[in-house]
């Protein structure tokens, strides 16, 4: 029976890119906190999943084949919508709009002053080329409801985030990614 994906780099709450002096940091932190012997926050289950995302994020060579397999589960999680789906012109930008959006909004919970998205990992996400990116994104910008970061990727704004809670722009349940695979923060 297959195990369900564990997202190690939620489990340290460390981005992707982190290198191995901030994985470690991090992991003694998270230790320190949920270790059983601590009194107040002591967390068994919590410990035993952050020691085993350590002991991946930590060897290179486990790394690197997480690292695949992280990136080809991301892109299952995330495909937002099927373009064959879409009946017409409206509907379909309808849907990128909303990918676009969720996407953003999940980057900027995790890093609220720049967290943002560059536009090939849009596309890899959302499982369409950028061609089919270029109009829903200046249409984005141009609303006011997406921003180009100081870095160069997409971030969205306050009035993108009000856009994605009203109802048309709703993301179904089914694409949420389950609260049982976040941990939560103590």
């Amino acid at each position: 029976m297959n195990q369900p994906f564990v997202d190690y780099y939620e489990v340290l709450q460390l981005s992707q890119t982190a290198n191995a002096d901030t994985v470690e940091r991090v992991y003694r932190l998270l230790a320190k906190r949920y270790h059983p012997d601590n009194k107040e926050t002591g967390d068994v289950d919590k410990f035993t999943a952050v020691r085993q995302a350590f002991e991946v994020l930590s060897d290179p060579t486990l790394r690197a084949e997480y690292d695949v397999k992280y990136d080809d589960n991301r892109s299952m999680m995330w495909k937002i919508f099927d373009q064959t789906s879409a009946a017409d012109a409206r509907e379909s930008d309808r849907r990128i709009f909303h990918g676009i959006l969720s996407l953003l909004y999940v980057a900027r919970r995790r890093q609220p002053e720049d967290g943002g998205l560059g536009i090939m990992h849009l596309e890899k996400m959302l499982g369409c080329p950028q061609q089919h990116l270029d109009f829903p994104l200046w249409y984005l910008r141009q609303r006011g409801l997406v921003q180009v970061l100081p870095t160069g990727q997409l971030g969205i704004t306050v009035d993108g985030i009000d856009k994605l809670s009203e109802r048309e722009l709703e993301l179904p349940a089914d694409r949420l990614i389950a609260e049982s695979s976040l941990v939560s923060q103590d």
